[in-house]
């Protein structure tokens, strides 16, 4: 089969594109523009287009199908090329969907964990060689995409993300892959550019639950109350399963998980992590694992990239960085570090970076996201502000969102990464939350600035 990626650089589409190249297709495609890592791991399979840019003229009645990234446009030269000839054209979710309509699909959403619950999940069923195709948003250690499609397997696992298919398929992912088995974590309004009121947010969950096919089983957290009303309420034929966060202590410094066997050290710490894991369980089980077994497997389970990612470590402070933006993901990731760190310093730096974040409406979202912090810092670019066509947003605004008197704002990349640099970070942890990079930050030289 002959398949050409319009938008092949995304973080999903060249994971994708690999997978099929795995799987024996022929692959080709297009982009303006491709970063690492995705540049370097197209290029390690000869899949990295020989010229940036959009050719028409690639486009021609020999592929079989056409898949559609979002960072393509709706007049693009090669998609404006396939509509005329009448070529097959999927979306990324539309393409996974008809991957997998012979085989179980597991379909992992809500507004937050879906990527860690789906990883939990994918490293118990390795740990135990159950072999499943899966696709997940983030790298995980011991496995070399993060999209996997075989013939054979009977499951597949997929992280259902509620954000559109891609630019002439406004529907949310999630709605194309009908479940026969799905979990919601949590439901915390975001993506306010594409859902602009809380109950269109709500009601993309609403059509999630609906679309699980019948005799289908649904995973959902009740201490979600949003979740718990949606689930109560559906009156799709499924069976219903719900989930909370299970006891857990903490002792110096390691999170004690109870078990049926006796307390369990774990290498994940958090509540919402804590969460994520009793959702994992029950998917697992579903899927032929048994409890023991579980909790054999995840005790080794170290996080997802970029979840509460140590990057690096002294005698006297630890760093991490965390993919955390919303509301929600930052009032639970800074909670969860002051809680396992009570005798630390907890340092909180925050980038607002995306659309929903930098808008002026939805700022007051924030307040209190960071109160669990001893010190917090928010940085933003006022240049990308401009970029996305916002409203002008003022340092004022953000303090005011906040609502916290000693937060520290930086508009400026180099006098954040001076202040970072100078710090003095004694018995302290510091939490990097960003779907950014604050201005160009390395990441190394943090790691160098703290363990020299």
């Amino acid at each position: 089969m002959r398949v050409h990626f319009i938008a092949i650089g995304g973080s999903a589409m060249h994971n994708l594109a690999i997978a099929l190249h795995q799987k024996g297709y022929q692959v080709t495609g297009s982009d303006d523009t491709i970063f690492e890592p995705s540049k370097s791991r197209l290029e390690r399979y000869e899949l990295l287009p020989s010229q940036f840019g959009w050719f028409p003229d690639r486009i021609t009645s020999e592929l079989d199908a056409i898949i559609l990234g979002m960072h393509a446009k709706e007049d693009n030269a090669e998609l404006l090329k396939a509509q005329e000839l009448g070529l097959t054209i999927y979306s990324y979710p539309e393409f996974l969907y008809e991957q997998s309509k012979n085989k179980t699909r597991v379909v992992i959403g809500g507004s937050h964990g879906k990527t860690t619950i789906t990883s939990m999940i994918l490293h118990v069923l390795h740990y135990h060689e159950k072999e499943v195709d899966y696709m997940v948003g983030a790298q995980l250690e011991g496995f070399d995409t993060m999209v996997h499609l075989t013939e054979e397997n009977d499951f597949m696992i997929l992280e259902g993300d509620e954000y559109l298919s891609s630019p002439i398929d406004r529907r949310p992912k999630f709605h194309l892959y009908k479940p026969n088995i799905a979990l919601v974590s949590g439901i915390a309004w975001d993506h306010i550019n594409v859902f602009p009121t809380f109950e269109n947010y709500v009601e993309q969950f609403r059509i999630f639950m609906n679309s699980i096919v019948n005799g289908g089983a649904l995973v959902y957290n009740e201490e979600d109350s949003e979740v718990k009303t949606l689930a109560e309420a559906t009156e799709n034929p499924i069976r219903k399963f719900a989930y909370t966060t299970p006891n857990y202590r903490i002792e110096d410094g390691k999170t004690l998980l109870d078990t049926p066997e006796g307390e369990m050290p774990i290498e994940v710490f958090g509540g919402h992590n804590l969460s994520n894991l009793a959702g994992a369980k029950w998917i697992c089980q579903h899927m032929g694992i048994d409890e023991d077994d579980f909790y054999e497997a995840i005790a080794s389970f170290k996080g997802a990239s970029k979840r509460l990612e140590k990057i690096a470590e002294s005698r006297t402070v630890v760093a991490y960085k965390d993919f955390a933006h919303s509301p929600s993901k930052v009032s639970a990731t800074t909670k969860a570090v002051k809680e396992q760190y009570q005798n630390r310093t907890v340092l909180a730096c925050l980038e607002l970076h995306t659309y929903s974040s930098l808008n002026a409406e939805f700022l007051k979202e924030y307040e209190g996201a960071l109160d669990k912090a001893d010190e917090a810092v928010v940085f933003y670019s006022p240049h990308a502000v401009k970029i996305k066509q916002l409203e002008e947003v003022s340092a004022s605004q953000i303090a005011s969102a906040f609502n916290r008197d000693d937060l520290i704002i930086y508009t400026n990349p180099e006098e954040f990464h001076e202040f970072l640099k100078q710090r003095n970070f004694s018995n302290a942890v510091v939490l990097l939350m960003s779907s950014g990079n604050y201005g160009g930050l390395d990441f190394n030289e943090v790691k160098q600035w703290i363990e020299d």
